[in-house]
């Protein structure tokens, strides 16, 4: 059974800095894109940025410059490093990872930015 977890969330300043990681665990042989989303109170969970196993990266426009996203294949472990955070980037942070051809979500890391 694989299990994604998160950690680096925590409560930050606007301008601040964060880095989020999610490790995989389990019956692993390969993870293809890897990536991060967010949800809001009362919004829907959205993309934030994606990788993929040789490395190419997609972001959203709304992180753009500001989060850069990274993989460790021999880790099995997502990065995102976030920079400049403003009040706006307050979510739950959610990695997900494709293995063996299905999605596997972590259970989310609270990123609380304040004025």
């Amino acid at each position: 059974q694989v299990q994604l977890v998160e950690s680096g969330g925590g409560l930050v300043q606007a301008g601040g800095s964060l880095r989020l990681s999610c490790a995989a665990s389990g019956s692993i042989f390969s993870i293809n894109p890897m990536g991060w989303y967010r949800q809001a109170p009362g919004k829907q969970r959205e993309l934030v940025a994606t990788i993929t196993r040789g490395g190419s990266t997609n972001y959203a426009d709304f992180v753009k410059g500001r989060f850069t996203i990274s993989r460790d294949n021999a880790k099995n472990t997502v990065y995102l490093q976030m920079n400049s955070l403003k009040p706006e980037d307050t979510s739950v942070y959610y990695c997900k990872m494709e293995i063996r051809g299905m999605d596997y979500w972590g259970k989310g890391t609270l990123v609380t930015v304040s004025l």
